[in-house]
C-alpha cells in the first residue's frame, strides 16, 4: 500500500487543489481557489487523511470482481481478460499459467515471506477455464484418459452419476471448478502424502501458519461433510473467491452446468451444493 502522511503528502496538496481550481472555473466560470505560495500552510489533517484515502483507493482499485455467471463458470479467455496477468516462469513448474493481478500480488508477498523462512513456494496449477476443465473431464469421461490405478471408466462404470463421483475425486466438473476463478492454486505437490514429512511438512505448517496472512486459505481440508476429498495444496485468495462463493450460492443452479460430456450427472449429484460449496467453512469468511 502506498502511505504518505503529513509533510510529505503537502508537497501534492497545491497541485491537487490547483486541480481542482481549474476544473471549476472551466465547468462553472467561478473564481479560482488560492492555492498558498508556503508549504507550511496549516492543513487540517483529516482533509490530508481523506485525500491519501482516495489517492491509495485509486491506485490499488486495478481489478474488478465479476459477479456474473460466466465468469464464474469459467467461460473466457484469460489471456484476454483484462484482470489476468501471466505468472512468471520463477513461481511455476510450467509456463503459460494465468491468474487473476490481486490473486498474483498477494502470492508474491507470501512466496517472498516464505522463501526467506526456507520454503519455496511453487504453483503446479492455476487458472483453467471451461474449456481446459472440458478436455481434462472428457477424457476420463470417455476413457481416452484412465484414473487412478489405471481404471477405464467407459468401460467399468455404465451408471452417470457413479462414473461422475468417480471423476470428482480429483478433478472437478466443468462449470464448478474453482480454478474457473483466478484465485485458486496447486501447490508443490499433489499427493497428501507428500505433505506428511520432510520438506512438504515444513511447508504445509508454514501455509497453515502464514497464508491467511496473505488471503490464502485451504479450501479442501479434512472432515468436511461431502465434496472433494482433502487438499492439502490447494489454496484459495478468500478476499475475492468468497465474494464470487456467495454468488455462486446465490445464483448457480445444477443445471446451468453443462456442455460436456457426462453434464447430465450434475442435478443428480447436487455439483452446487455438494462440490462448489462444499469448502472449508473458514475460506468463506
Amino acid at each position: 500500500m502506498f502511505k504518505y502522511r503529513n509533510h510529505t503528502l503537502l508537497l501534492f496538496i497545491p497541485v491537487l487543489l490547483a486541480g481542482l481550481s481549474c476544473q471549476r472555473a472551466h465547468s462553472e466560470q467561478q473564481t479560482n481557489i488560492h492555492v498558498p505560495d508556503s508549504l507550511n500552510a496549516n492543513i487540517d489533517t483529516v482533509i490530508v487523511d481523506k485525500i491519501v484515502d482516495k489517492i491509495v483507493e485509486k491506485t490499488e482499485d486495478t481489478t474488478s470482481i465479476p459477479l456474473d455467471l460466466e465468469y464464474i463458470m469459467g467461460r473466457f479467455d484469460p489471456a484476454k481478460h483484462p484482470d489476468f496477468v501471466i505468472i512468471a516462469d520463477q513461481y511455476a513448474d510450467k509456463k503459460g499459467m494465468y491468474l487473476r493481478k490481486d490473486t498474483y500480488k498477494a502470492f508474491i508477498a507470501m512466496y517472498e515471506h516464505a522463501k526467506k523462512d526456507g520454503v519455496n513456494l511453487q504453483i503446479r496449477s492455476a487458472t483453467r477455464n471451461f474449456y481446459s476443465q472440458k478436455s481434462i473431464w472428457e477424457a476420463k469421461w470417455s476413457g481416452a484418459r484412465t484414473i487412478e490405478g489405471g481404471e477405464n471408466l467407459s468401460v467399468t462404470t455404465p451408471d452417470p452419476k457413479e462414473r461422475a463421483l468417480k471423476i470428482l475425486r480429483y478433478s472437478s466438473m466443468p462449470g464448478s471448478s474453482r480454478h474457473h476463478w483466478g484465485t485458486d492454486i496447486d501447490l508443490n505437490n499433489l499427493e497428501n502424502d507428500w505433505f506428511n514429512e520432510g520438506e512438504g511438512l515444513t511447508m504445509y505448517n508454514w501455509l497453515k501458519k502464514h497464508a491467511s496472512e496473505y488471503g490464502f486459505c485451504q479450501v479442501y481440508s479434512a472432515g468436511r461433510p461431502y465434496g472433494y476429498f482433502e487438499e492439502r495444496w490447494h489454496w484459495s485468495y478468500t478476499p475475492v473467491s468468497a465474494k464470487l462463493t456467495a454468488y455462486a450460492k446465490a445464483h448457480l443452479k445444477n443445471e446451468m452446468i453443462d456442455g460436456f460430456l457426462g453434464s447430465e450427472s450434475a442435478p443428480m449429484i447436487d455439483i452446487v451444493k455438494h462440490y462448489v460449496l462444499g469448502i472449508n467453512e473458514e475460506c468463506n469468511k
